[in-house]
């Protein structure tokens, strides 16, 4: 890595709202009739398993979303995997495709996948 190199911040921006949804959830199970309570709180625990994934799982799954619609089938960190992404995302730098397609391919790149 050069010293004179700017790094790039990730160009995937993960937007989270699980976590506003898991206290409108709380907050409609304080007041819910015994009838609504099964169903709020299967609705509370999916939520917050949403809110619990980490960063690099959902940019994952983000680009594995955008190799299957290039029509890309094999592994999601190959050479022509990442030629695919870029080619579908122009923005994405090398580094951040690299990146990216590791996370998909769950390689820990960033240490948000495992």
């Amino acid at each position: 890595m050069s010293l004179f190199r700017k790094p790039q911040p990730l160009a995937v921006l993960v937007i989270r709202d699980a976590p506003d949804v898991v206290t409108a959830l709380r907050s409609a199970l304080e007041s819910a009739a015994e009838a609504e309570r099964p169903g709020l709180e299967r609705a509370l625990v999916l939520a917050e398993e949403a809110a619990a994934r980490p960063d690099g799982e959902l940019r994952g799954d983000w680009v594995r979303q955008r190799l299957a619609a290039a029509g890309h089938e094999g592994p999601a960190d190959s050479v022509e995997a990442i030629k695919v992404l870029r080619q579908a995302e122009p923005g994405l730098s090398l580094l951040q495709a690299v990146t990216y397609a590791k996370e998909a391919a769950g390689k820990g790149a960033g240490g948000e996948a495992a």
